[in-house]
């Protein structure tokens, strides 16, 4: 775990939270998601297609409601890369945040922490983009995926983009096996399915709306990078974007036919 105190000296902007009507799917009885509790803190997701720069991070802080939030980067699915790190760390920089990254690829000798003791004494989580399918089946083995709805019924604010995104929901559309794009099962904290990239890999819309006209997958959202979502529980809150032009589309089938609604988001910085 690198404990290092990224200092930083500028202040966060503030932004606020505005309410969107806009439904999800209805969720099963059986659902990972169902309630322990009538008392649970808010919980919250923060989600981008693409992109999760310093004006997602800048966002995210805010949700937390802390003065010098704790934020920690998780990126498994990119196999720890130090190249993910380091952009982490450069995206904080400009914010009044305190930045940790937790590895995955670890060994006990130096992790002396168990999971939820790193993760739950950060305000904030950040996954990085990458093999979705990987992280997953590291998250499972490791029991982390455990400790993230922990987090999450605590109010921590979790959040990310691509692999980060995906993540949280049922299920939706990834890169992550040979030869072509393909389904993956997620953690279920949000009902439904998530189409990343939208804008950017052009495989993305056609696979989508097949999946979702046919059935073999849930109606949901899909994001253009730089485009996101904010959740609270499983109502979206807002609709935000870091560039002029990416956009959030509801994706939905009605009379047997797939729906595509496009949604203008807010801007950021």
């Amino acid at each position: 775990m690198d404990r290092r105190d990224f200092l930083v000296t500028s202040t966060l902007g503030s932004l606020s939270v505005g309410a969107t009507n806009l439904s999800l799917p209805t969720m099963n009885a059986t659902s990972a998601v169902a309630p322990s509790s009538s008392e649970r803190a808010t919980r919250k997701i923060l989600i981008a297609g693409g992109g999760f720069n310093t004006a997602f991070i800048r966002y995210m802080a805010t949700l937390t409601g802390k003065k010098r939030p704790r934020i920690c980067f998780l990126p498994t699915a990119s196999a720890d890369s130090a190249e993910a790190k380091l952009g982490f760390y450069q995206d904080c920089a400009p914010l009044d945040v305190e930045p940790h990254v937790q590895d995955c690829f670890i060994e006990s000798l130096t992790q002396l922490q168990g999971w939820d003791e790193v993760l739950l004494s950060m305000d904030a989580i950040v996954v990085s983009g990458g093999n979705t399918l990987n992280q997953q089946a590291i998250w499972k083995a490791q029991g982390i995926d455990a400790v993230l709805r922990q987090a999450w019924d605590r109010g921590i604010v979790l959040g990310g983009a691509s692999a980060g995104s995906l993540c949280w929901f049922e299920e939706g559309t990834t890169d992550s096996r040979p030869k072509a794009l393909s389904i993956v099962k997620c953690l279920g904290f949000i009902a439904g399915s998530h189409s990343p990239h939208y804008d950017a890999e052009s495989g993305r819309r056609p696979l989508y709306h097949k999946l979702v006209g046919s059935g073999e997958m849930k109606p949901g959202f899909a994001c253009d990078n730089d485009a996101g979502i904010y959740f609270e529980d499983n109502e979206v809150k807002r609709v935000v974007a870091s560039r002029a032009g990416a956009k959030v589309y509801r994706v939905s089938l009605a009379g047997g036919k797939v729906v595509e609604t496009a949604i203008q988001p807010e801007p950021i910085a």
